[in-house]
């Protein structure tokens, strides 16, 4: 129903002329009295007006844009909970055709007609699933070969996401690191076979590396391990964190072997809220068969109206997010998934080299292989510059673009890197402004006659973080 003036007049009144609205937001204590949901709306949507609107937030992998149909169906199933099948049998059902096809996705070879998996709030979730299946699988057969159990190890690269940090802490695994340097910008090989033994339950590679969007070398990996495995008797498997590639390689580079194609891939997990396009937060994970998922991983609850197994970190969680990745698969199928990313791609190119051109900035890696990249300050131009790459974040965010600049990881961390990550929603012409915005901030602060704060620590090897603002 379309609103007179007079009403929105009067509406408008009893909102801004509120007592709520001249008084300081709640920030300690819930209130004693109610506010009218029409002030209390326009309190919160207002504390939020000002942030970087979601689609310029170049810095996070996570969806930012869903079709109104998408949204839709996520907006009417926003009361669902998942864990109660009971009561919402379809989300299940639906839920494992998600799992089927995204194991068909990456050739599970596994013949049942419903394929080993489970859904996760996020990626995080989903690799502390894969994660935990490893360690107790290892933890089994130590049992029965009589060995001790209680030091086992992981091995992945520096290049790690924070969730395997977390794992290995919880449930007190040694990590161990593989280097990534100038000479090995992706998992060394060689290096992780070295760092292999006896108690370790898998090898972690990374399809999409959140500091670099470069892919690790699967394959070659996968190769190393069958020798290894096959010399020393051991049974060391790949867990792949696909949190970007999984659903980027089947799509734009389908003959490539990184998946259940290979010997060793025992369990793969990705975000379904990344590039399979769906409104955080959700991930799944995926396991090559029934025998790789340990029966201790499953627990049972009948208090909900019926008997219900569960594999999973958190029990209630949201069924929205399933809904819409279901809907996705639907709607888009291959084909508009291939079409989508393709763009994506072709933006993250044309971005790539427009900054590769300014005489300023120096791209890390020479190809794409995500739509996403990395670069630098060209260390000739860093000699006498007055300006860090900490400053231009600042300048972007005053032109609304959230563009991390931020330290590599251990053994690299003095160089600073800028990372543009193109998602659907952005554009060709939103790209052009990008770029523009990026050449009007380095002409200003080309013109500075004195270095920043962020420069004058630089030159004393002093550290700088980008600028964050939580509380």
């Amino acid at each position: 129903m379309v609103k007179d003036f007079k009403t929105i007049r009067d509406e408008a009144a009893l909102i801004f002329g509120s007592h709520e609205m001249k008084e300081p937001a709640p920030a300690e204590f819930i209130p004693k009295h109610k506010t009218p949901a029409e002030i209390a709306y326009q309190l919160v949507k207002d504390e939020t007006f000002p942030q970087t609107q979601p689609r310029l937030n170049l810095a996070t992998f996570v969806t930012t844009y869903m079709d109104d149909y998408g949204t839709k169906l996520m907006n009417e199933a926003v009361g669902i909970n998942y864990i109660d099948e009971t009561e919402y049998p379809r989300v299940a059902v639906m839920c494992g055709r998600c799992i089927n096809m995204v194991a068909n996705m990456w050739h599970t070879p596994e013949k049942g007609d419903w394929k080993t998996g489970a859904v996760g709030i996020g990626s995080s979730e989903a690799c502390m699933l894969g994660g935990v299946a490893a360690w107790l699988r290892w933890r089994e057969r130590r049992k029965a070969q009589g060995k001790p159990y209680d030091k086992p190890n992981l091995v992945m690269s520096t290049a790690y996401q924070v969730v395997w940090e977390k794992f290995c802490q919880l449930w007190q695994i040694e990590m161990r690191t593989v280097p990534i340097t100038h000479r090995h910008p992706t998992l060394d090989v060689e290096q992780t076979i070295r760092m292999c033994d006896e108690n370790t339950i898998c090898v972690v590679p990374i399809a999409g590396v959140t500091w670099t969007g470069m892919n690790d070398d699967i394959e070659a990996l996968d190769f190393a391990l069958d020798g290894f495995n096959a010399r020393t008797g051991y049974d060391i498997p790949i867990h792949v964190d696909a949190a970007s590639g999984g659903f980027i390689l089947p799509f734009l580079n389908p003959a490539k072997r990184w998946d259940f194609r290979l010997k060793w891939v025992y369990s793969i997990s990705t975000s379904g809220h990344k590039y399979g396009l769906v409104y955080p937060g959700l991930g799944w994970v995926i396991w090559r068969g029934k025998e790789y998922l340990p029966k201790e991983m499953s627990f049972s609850v009948n208090y909900l109206g019926a008997n219900i197994t569960q594999v999973g970190l958190n029990f209630s969680r949201p069924a929205a997010q399933i809904l819409a990745q279901y809907y996705n698969f639907i709607h888009l199928g291959e084909e508009g998934y291939r079409e989508i990313h393709s763009n994506s791609m072709a933006i993250a190119r044309y971005c790539h080299n427009a900054v590769g051109k300014m005489s300023c900035f120096k791209n890390y890696s020479e190809h794409l292989e995500n739509p996403l990249f990395i670069w630098y300050m060209d260390p000739e131009y860093e000699k006498t510059a007055k300006w860090t790459l900490y400053d231009l974040q600042d300048k972007l965010m005053q032109h609304g673009w959230m563009v991390p600049a931020y330290s590599m990881p251990k053994d690299i961390e003095d160089m600073v890197v800028m990372r543009i990550v193109v998602r659907q929603g952005m554009s060709r012409d939103m790209a052009d402004m990008l770029i523009g915005d990026i050449q009007d901030s380095v002409a200003e602060l080309e013109k500075l006659e004195y270095p920043t704060p962020t420069r004058i620590a630089a030159s004393k090897s002093e550290k700088t973080k980008g600028h964050v603002y939580t509380h």
